[in-house]
């Protein structure tokens, strides 16, 4: 009996298939493993732990939502770091943005030496984070920090900093900015692929500087902006280091970030089940801020050969 050519044809597509599909979960297994073994299974299991009483030594109790109870009825000091760390991101992060956008412009310029303060605004963002906090800590220094002796030739009273409650956040927020320069190489970048047509054609016409800034520079990097605002507001929400090493939450709680007063209740005072609660907390918000700001997108991003309608 003969073999009919469109039958083999097929079990050879078919054998062929089979065989690319093994080679591709398999190539892509240490991927898929690593996802289910650091990401999912973790995220599982403190979501499962949020609802428990577990000190990470004995055995955790099934207690349903009280821990989520007590987060918002019983803690006073959960408020406080959602205050803190609210306060922190929605002015620090506008700010950041501002200042690395403007130091982008002064440095997409062609003057002798460019290459050089390129490369001195982008050092310190590529320090470590502890290496910047004891830094800092010595500049905020009341008795002879730098900033306190540079006020002081300019006629201006000295300032506690970060050590004082009122000062602290918006002494966190001028810290941040040593470390915009990782943001500048990006809006750098952004402003290096604008086309030399479009600015030379508003030059043509008439057009300042200024008109050159609102109707070509500013619309073509709006994708940009919208990146750093959603990598700006994460990081802002989940800022530690800092405030761990150089006030430890003080002065009077003035500077309890939220994953501060986090790592508090899962490390130091072992409530874990608390803590898992709080993380998730953290996690819907982010989320539902993420999904505003992507969602408002539209209305102010402009993406290049998109079509308004």
């Amino acid at each position: 009996m003969e073999t009919r050519p469109e039958i083999t044809k097929k079990h050879k597509k078919m054998h062929l298939s089979r065989y690319r599909n093994r080679w591709g979960w398999l190539l892509i297994s240490p991927a898929v493993s690593g996802l289910t073994l650091w990401v999912a299974l973790p995220l599982l299991v403190s979501l499962v732990a949020s609802l428990c009483d577990w000190d990470m030594v004995g055995p955790p109790q099934y207690i349903g939502l009280n821990n989520y109870k007590m987060m918002f009825t019983v803690d006073p000091s959960f408020w406080q770091a959602v205050g803190v760390t609210a306060y922190y991101t929605f002015a620090g992060v506008p700010v950041q943005i501002i200042v690395a956008f403007v130091t982008a412009l002064l440095l997409n310029t062609n003057v002798r030496g460019i290459r050089f303060f390129r490369t001195l605004y982008y050092l310190p963002s590529i320090l470590p984070i502890a290496v910047n906090s004891v830094l800092w800590l010595w500049l905020f220094n009341p008795h002879f920090g730098l900033l306190n002796i540079i006020l002081e030739w300019f006629g201006f009273p000295p300032q506690r900093w970060v050590f004082g409650s009122e000062t602290v956040i918006p002494s966190f927020i001028l810290m941040s900015l040593w470390s915009v320069g990782s943001t500048v190489i990006i809006f750098l970048a952004g402003l290096q692929g604008i086309p030399r047509e479009l600015l030379e054609a508003v030059e043509i016409d008439g057009g300042s500087g200024w008109h050159r800034f609102r109707h070509i520079i500013l619309p073509l990097m709006t994708p940009i902006i919208f990146y750093t605002v959603v990598i700006g507001f994460i990081t802002g929400v989940q800022t530690f280091t800092q405030p761990f090493m150089m006030t430890g939450g003080g002065p009077a709680n003035a500077s309890l970030f939220y994953v501060l007063h986090l790592y508090r209740q899962a490390f130091q005072f072992s409530h874990m089940g608390y803590a898992c609660a709080m993380a998730w907390f953290l996690f819907v918000v982010t989320m539902i801020i993420s999904g505003v700001i992507f969602k408002s997108s539209s209305l102010w991003v402009f993406y290049e050969g998109e079509v308004k309608k």
